[in-house]
């Protein structure tokens, strides 16, 4: 009795202990859950902060579009030398022929000094000059401007002599290797050729566009695909992204520049620290690294990079382009279309009369009139314009009248308005100056239409939902749903499609039923830690397998934690950089909840007030507590709050917050501006075109100055008396101008 008695103590104890084992074990399973969805949270919230800033900034792109536009309409010209401006600005480009061109980036007159150590180029490459590169890229060493523009020279006519869509076959070689963007990480291009091994030719390689910007490596991994290119052209294949072209070059760059630039005095421009992080710019890359001859390396490069092709179809079945589709994305159009034509996608802009239907198409530095559907004739178009400082040629000024005198008597008073065309000029026309009737021979697709074909291609983004609708998230091509990628498949006989242009958290993600494949080879794109570069391999199965990898050493060191809180930290400071750039209608949105002016505010009217200044489609009940304060009664003080914004980002000593706040908002069309009419790229603008600009720009901002006083500022604020205006000079002008209203 008393064995058994023990025995059942024993049994009770046990199951006892046991359940409490259990109960500790659920405990433990429910608390880890409870953290990593919270960690998974803080990641979700951190990546959507990211991708809607990076898309505004995007959105920028045609916003300045706009901003030129405007300028156009409210800017009258008083004199020659303004009409020039607006000429060189708006209305063409600096266009080379082709004879122009090679002698205007003439290679074979630069000699190489005995002094220079780098690695040394012969024509054709051979795979050991490849290899050459490699090593001295990782020692830091630069290529010598003669061998750049010589590659370059080459690569363009490699180049022209491929189709838009280029054709890769796996029964070639073992499999084909297909790269996403690589924004100028060289650290991750090294890392995939660790990894997967050099381009040879049992080893294909596709790179999908976005091959520069951001990063401060752009050139060298140009210089590196170029390479292999030339090397092994039939296994090394480039595609056109969104950033091969020369407007968004001219954008990038900036934003960590100012944010540096904020924390000192503009009154000493000289201190001025300009470092870019996540935004710096390839046309101030290629500028810093080749002072003497980088305006002919940037002018090379920008026709090269209009005669990438457009897409890439391995075995006939997978279709590789960098953005996406739309409803109308048309292939036999695409292989057809004259690509070199688009220098930049965003500079495709037209101008329709209501009556005639006709279009007037400036993209590229050349404006043409289509036929209208009704068979009119197609009128002269405007030769490329003259470069800076020369005045427009007599057959520029007869063609463009003629346009003129087609349109109804308002439109044509406006047009001399705008460029002041005396019908009185007349000039023998030359054989440049009008269409030849072979431009005409053809399919008969407008300059539009053909922009939009590849505007879709190189920036859409894929949806969930069906159909296909703008992508104003971006700012140029659209979203596309299941829908249109099935009927794209369907119409092409296609198995999938492979594109890129999204930063991806592993680096690679499947969406419309695993039939499109976004592929992204940038590791730690927005931060230490904020994702993984892949790139995919495909065999003749056309089965995809991936490859991740983190290319930053210390990104291996950090537990998921320390990953999270140190990309969070950085988001949650570009976002109150953002609030802060905004600060003014923010306040304005606060008052409409505010009617008695207590500087306080509930969470769901700020939340609104906050997402209708700045329409980032974020959560932002979520991220109030990173962002404000509340009180004990739940209630916002938003006056608080602003001020201790513009605390973190203004120099307490010398700018005024409203200033900087100002400075922030227009930044990018600031800078963009500045490089337009700097047409050299050396960071120095004339006095003249300074005054021109100053001129443009206050009138966008409904600044009222003289002449007199625009001359009196810019010989004030030319602090090195060297007679020319610097971009950190250029900033304190705004400053200037904008305490004088």
């Amino acid at each position: 009795m008393g064995s058994g008695s023990s025995v059942n103590a024993n049994y009770k104890y046990s199951l006892q202990k046991s359940e409490n084992a259990f109960k500790a074990a659920v405990l433990i399973q429910r608390w880890y859950r409870r953290y990593v969805a919270r960690l998974e949270m803080r990641r979700r919230c951190t990546w959507r902060i990211f991708q809607s800033i990076e898309y505004a900034c995007e959105q920028d792109q045609i916003k300045l579009h706009n901003f030129f536009s405007y300028l156009m309409d409210h800017f009258t010209p008083s004199s020659s030398k303004e009409r020039d401006f607006i000429s060189r600005m708006f209305i063409s480009g600096e266009s080379f022929k082709e004879a122009e061109l090679e002698k205007y980036c003439d290679y074979e007159s630069m000699e190489v000094p005995d002094s220079y150590t780098g690695p040394h180029l012969s024509f054709p490459l051979l795979p050991d000059h490849a290899t050459a590169l490699l090593e001295a890229f990782k020692q830091k060493q630069q290529l010598h401007a003669r061998y750049v523009l010589n590659l370059l020279h080459e690569t363009r006519k490699h180049l022209k002599q491929l189709p838009n869509i280029s054709h890769v076959s796996t029964c070639y070689s073992e499999e084909v290797t297909v790269c996403g963007d690589l924004h100028g990480q060289l650290d991750d291009l090294f890392l995939i050729f660790y990894k997967n091994g050099l381009p040879s030719p049992s080893k294909s390689y596709v790179f999908n566009g976005d091959f520069v910007d951001r990063g401060k490596q752009s050139l060298e991994i140009l210089i590196i695909l170029f390479t292999f290119l030339l090397i092994y052209p039939k296994e090394v294949h480039l595609n056109r992204g969104n950033h091969e072209d020369h407007m968004v070059n001219l954008r990038y760059g900036f934003c960590a520049g100012l944010i540096a630039m904020s924390r000192v005095s503009l009154r000493n421009p000289t201190e001025l620290p300009f470092s870019c992080s996540f935004s710096y710019g390839f046309a101030k890359e290629v500028m810093q690294k080749y002072k003497v001859h980088g305006k002919k390396i940037l002018k090379m490069i920008q026709n090269v990079f209009c005669w990438l092709p457009l897409a890439t179809l391995i075995d006939q079945k997978v279709l590789v382009i960098h953005g996406g589709i739309s409803d109308t994305t048309d292939l036999d159009m695409l292989e057809k279309i004259q690509r070199n034509k688009f220098i930049s996608v965003l500079r495709g802009k037209k101008r329709k009369e209501s009556n005639r239907n006709v279009e007037i198409e400036e993209i590229n530095g050349e404006s043409k009139v289509e036929a209208d559907p009704a068979g009119n004739e197609a009128a002269p178009s405007l030769s490329p314009q003259p470069r800076p400082a020369q005045a427009p040629s007599m057959a520029n000024r007869l063609e463009f009248s003629r346009w003129v005198r087609q349109t109804v008597q308002e439109q044509i008073e406006w047009c001399r308005r705008l460029v002041d065309i005396s019908e009185s000029e007349e000039e023998e026309l030359t054989y440049s100056s009008v269409v030849s009737l072979t431009d005409l021979d053809g399919p008969c697709w407008t300059r539009q239409e053909e922009w939009k074909q590849i505007l879709d291609i190189l920036w859409s983004d894929p949806m969930p939902q069906e159909g296909c609708r703008v992508n104003t998230v971006r700012g140029g091509g659209c979203y596309f749903g299941p829908d249109v990628t099935r009927k794209i498949l369907e119409k092409y006989d296609l198995q999938f499609l492979i594109r890129s242009h999204e930063c991806k958290q592993e680096g690679y993600e499947f969406c419309h039923n695993r039939k499109v494949l976004t592929i992204f080879s940038a590791s730690n794109y927005y931060e230490i830690g904020s994702n993984r570069g892949a790139y995919v391999k495909l065999g003749p199965d056309l089965v995809p397998h991936f490859v991740q990898y983190q290319a930053n050493k210390t990104a291996h060191t950090l537990t998921m934690t320390q990953r999270i809180s140190r990309v969070e930290e950085s988001a949650f400071r570009a976002l109150r950089e953002k609030l802060f750039a905004h600060t003014s209608a923010l306040i304005s949105a606060f008052k409409a909840y505010d009617k008695d002016n207590t500087g306080r505010i509930t969470l769901s009217n700020w939340a609104t007030a906050v997402e209708s200044v700045l329409h980032l489609g974020l959560p932002w009940r979520m991220l109030r507590p990173q962002l404000v304060r509340s009180t004990a009664d739940g209630m916002l003080e938003y006056k608080s709050w602003l001020d201790d914004l513009a605390m973190e980002q203004r120099s307490q000593e010398h700018i005024q917050s409203s200033l900087l706040e100002v400075i922030y908002r227009n930044r990018s069309n600031l800078e963009t501006i500045f490089r337009i009419i700097d047409r050299d790229h050396s960071g120095l603008i004339s006095f003249e075109e300074f005054h021109q600009t100053w001129k443009l720009f206050s009138s966008h901002m409904n600044i009222e100055l003289t002449d007199d006083s625009i001359n009196d500022l810019v010989r004030s604020i030319d602090f090195n008396k060297d007679g020319n205006i610097d971009f950190n000079e250029f900033l304190e002008a705004f400053r200037l101008v904008k305490q004088s209203q």
